[in-house]
């Protein structure tokens, strides 16, 4: 991690305090915690995880960059789609969007859908961090005229009263705890955090619980040959359950998902012997997801069978799967492009709105990285997805 500077004092005491108080949860478990438990701590730990504190998380200043602060297009783009299903429900649906971030695609998606004559009755955004609800706000309150900002709220969990409208994730799955598991023997271990001599964070490992090794032995299945000794991964056991608990109370709509990941046999290569686990700080990757707890981002890529499996058994109907840019381009990319083009007020604005285009579509960039699935109940998402199908993939 070349280039990465050591946090300053302020951020290192920070840090310590939350390394103490996983410590505690360590010592109190009796000498270990699984892995998805330390995540859980290290990024939502109250006062003290990295996405409830205070730090600047998202944009140039922060640690990573996603696709609505990249550009608007992203979320115009979005919006269109999401727009086309809207149509089709009733007066008083809802757009449901979980994780807010700093509220850019909020603001963005929201002037799109008035632009279309789509907007829904309600803006609902499920943020569990209060720093950056109080930071959504102030955005869409200088940003938003008073009329859509009106129809925005925050909620502190799902939609449990039956609700019509579309739930939308970008770049959320990929931050749920997650669980790691090795093939040791034959048998499925679990990865626990636990603490050496000196109180560092240490991995250890121990028999899976049936859950987590059920659902080993369900993707192993599905794979050309069985995981090789010492094969280390993610696997999210209880995204079946998440889906069902973020939908709610949804009688019609759809969902889309947008995040970094693979298909199944993609995911779980051979080769991909260590698994998908990483940290971000600063705009660096690093394998030590232990450093600096509180102060780095912790991610795993999505294995995007698994949840095209959640949906559809959550009563969903399968939409479409397809690289993120296939989707933009699908959902009126260019057209967006050629009316901001159209506001550009000099070469350097022409300019920066096509490197932006560039950014969310090439391979190179996240145009390929990032892919995009959907799911419907009464409605037609299928459009949405025309273009660049990649559903034989799943």
């Amino acid at each position: 991690m070349s280039g990465l500077s050591a946090p300053a004092a302020e951020a290192q005491a920070h840090s310590a305090h939350l390394r103490e108080v996983i410590q505690e949860h360590i010592i109190a478990a009796g000498g270990g915690i699984p892995f998805w438990k330390f995540m859980e701590l290290a990024l939502y730990a109250p006062g003290l995880g990295y996405y409830s504190a205070g730090a600047h998380k998202f944009g140039p200043g922060g640690d990573f960059t996603t696709a609505p602060e990249r550009s608007p297009l992203f979320s115009a783009c979005v919006a269109t789609a999401l727009g086309a299903v809207l149509r089709q429900l009733d007066a008083g649906a809802v757009l449901f969007e979980l994780g807010g971030g700093s509220g850019a695609f909020a603001e963005a998606c929201l002037l799109q859908l008035q632009a279309d004559d789509a907007l829904p009755a309600r803006y609902a955004i499920l943020e569990p961090s209060a720093d950056l609800r109080q930071r959504q706000r102030q955005r869409l309150q200088q940003r938003l005229p008073a009329a859509l900002l009106a129809r925005v709220e925050w909620l502190d969990g799902p939609i449990q009263e039956p609700w019509n409208g579309v739930l939308f994730a970008n770049e959320v799955i990929d931050a749920l705890p997650v669980p790691r598991f090795s093939m040791r023997a034959g048998e499925v271990m679990e990865e626990f955090v636990a603490l050496d001599g000196e109180g560092r964070f240490v991995r250890r490992e121990q028999p899976a619980d049936p859950l987590l090794a059920a659902a080993v032995r369900h993707v192993e299945q599905q794979l050309p040959e069985p995981f090789a000794e010492g094969y280390r991964s993610e696997l999210l056991a209880q995204l079946p359950y998440w889906i069902q608990a973020v939908a709610g109370g949804m009688q019609r709509g759809a969902m889309v998902f947008i995040d970094y990941g693979y298909a199944r046999g993609e995911y779980y290569l051979p080769e991909r012997g260590d698994g998908t686990l990483r940290a971000f700080r600063q705009h660096h990757v690093t394998g030590d997801v232990f450093a600096w707890p509180g102060l780095q981002d912790i991610t795993a890529s999505v294995d995007f069978t698994a949840l095209a499996e959640a949906g559809v058994g959550a009563g969903f109907a399968f939409s479409g799967y397809c690289s993120q840019a296939s989707f933009l381009l699908g959902n009126g990319l260019q057209t967006h492009l050629l009316g901001l083009e159209a506001q550009a007020t000099d070469e350097v604005a022409l300019h920066n709105l096509r490197q932006q285009a560039k950014a969310l579509t090439l391979p190179s960039e996240m145009g390929e990285r990032f892919q995009a699935i959907g799911f419907q109940r009464g409605v037609d998402l299928e459009p949405a997805f025309a273009l660049g199908d990649l559903s034989h993939r799943l």
